[in-house]
């Protein structure tokens, strides 16, 4: 059984949390001087990083990645508020916070599993390869519909998306580059075109931060990169939850049995799988002067490495960290961060998830028990699986 060679290899590994419980209990925070970045394992780390007022979502003298700079896709990136920290960040994480707060969990529901249906028939026949498909566009379906596009923009938005989700994600390639800054530019010419025609009276996503963000004074650029940003957010946290909530169902064929006999159980397997088997295995902090962080002296310009699924397998935070367990009782979980750049979109995922997980459940796929190596699509950060015929049976049996 390999091992992976360093953290960020670990991301798409068939199984990191070895190498992360390694990590956990010998090297909570070290200097890795292959990768040239500080190394955040623990709980007791992560926190410490991710609530430190000296660590940064972007380097100080680098707000916009070099290679984005200039670019249709920098442009937008520096307007997100998940990559700006200082006085613009307070009122634009107001204004998302408190438009998702405005969000009720049964209107997310209905929303994507409408999407959900809609994506089945659209995928129809649900080869594995569709299988795939349907948990990378269903984010984007979901919260386009709660903005308010119409249907027949959804599968544009959805590829658009995934384009400039991995422009803009660390280790990007010139193709990926290409086709992220198209993206850009054909995401922010159709969120325009929403927001000059949409309607004030209108109840969705789009209208309620709109009327935030004008009240703040901010303008009509930043709202229409941070619209764009709402489908960011979703599409590589929410496909890979929902990816991961499949493997761990195809794992444990009895809690699958269960899950598919009473529903209810679904959104405790969802949350298990948030710490378990975390969608998004890292993020990084910036450290903006010489400081002592955690107990280690750093300096201005060094980058941290925190790595939110090994946290989450913490022993000092969950007792039997690698056990599967749905009825574990809560305990904070990193997946969606801490701190001053906390996610606010944790109910939006789960309910997006949970609606697309249950909706396919209902049609008739069930999953294999799996065995061997698993396909992980490409990534620093994401963890999301690459489904084939051997991991999934189709049934038309509802």
């Amino acid at each position: 059984m390999t091992t992976p060679d360093n953290p960020l290899t670990a991301v798409t590994h068939h199984d990191p949390y070895s190498y992360y419980a390694k990590l956990v209990k010998k090297h909570p925070l070290y200097w890795d001087s292959g990768l040239n970045m500080w190394i955040a394992s623990s709980a007791k780390s992560v926190a410490a990083v991710l609530e430190h007022h000296g660590c940064r979502v972007r380097p100080t003298n680098e707000p916009v990645p070099t290679a984005l700079q200039g670019t249709p896709a920098g442009k937008l990136f520096g307007s997100l508020v998940r990559m700006t920290d200082g006085e613009s960040h307070c009122p634009l994480k107001q204004v998302v916070t408190t438009t998702l707060a405005t969000l009720e969990e049964d209107h997310i529901a209905d929303q994507s599993r409408g999407c959900a249906s809609y994506l089945l028939e659209e995928i129809a026949p649900l080869e594995p390869a569709g299988l795939t498909e349907f948990t990378l566009r269903l984010p984007a379906y979901s919260v386009a519909a709660l903005l308010g596009f119409s249907s027949d923009q959804w599968p544009a938005l959805a590829r658009w998306t995934g384009d400039l989700a991995r422009c803009i994600a660390p280790g990007t390639t010139i193709t990926q580059m290409e086709r992220g800054q198209h993206a850009a530019r054909e995401l922010q010419a159709m969120t325009a075109r929403l927001l000059e025609t949409h309607s004030a009276a209108s109840p969705s996503l789009l209208t309620q931060l709109t009327a935030q963000a004008r009240a703040r004074g901010i303008d009509s650029a930043v709202i229409t990169a941070n619209v764009i940003g709402f489908l960011l957010q979703a599409h590589d946290a929410t496909a890979g939850l929902i990816g991961n909530t499949l493997m761990a169902l195809g794992r444990e064929p009895h809690l699958h049995h269960r899950v598919r006999e009473e529903p209810t159980l679904l959104p405790a397997v969802l949350r298990e799988v948030l710490r378990h088997d975390a969608p998004i295995q890292n993020t990084r902090r910036f450290v903006a002067y010489d400081e002592i962080i955690a107990g280690e002296s750093m300096q201005a310009g060094d980058t941290i490495l925190v790595l939110l699924a090994a946290a989450n397998r913490d022993s000092a935070r969950h007792v039997d960290p690698e056990r599967f367990d749905p009825a574990r009782q809560s305990q904070h979980c990193f997946t969606f961060g801490l701190g001053r750049h906390a996610c606010p979109g944790e109910t939006l995922a789960l309910a997006i998830a949970e609606a697309g997980v249950a909706e396919l459940l209902r049609s008739g796929v069930s999953l294999e028990a799996l065995a061997g190596e698993v396909m992980y699509r490409e990534s620093l950060n994401a963890r999301i699986p690459l489904f084939r015929s051997s991991h999934v049976t189709l049934s038309s049996t509802a």
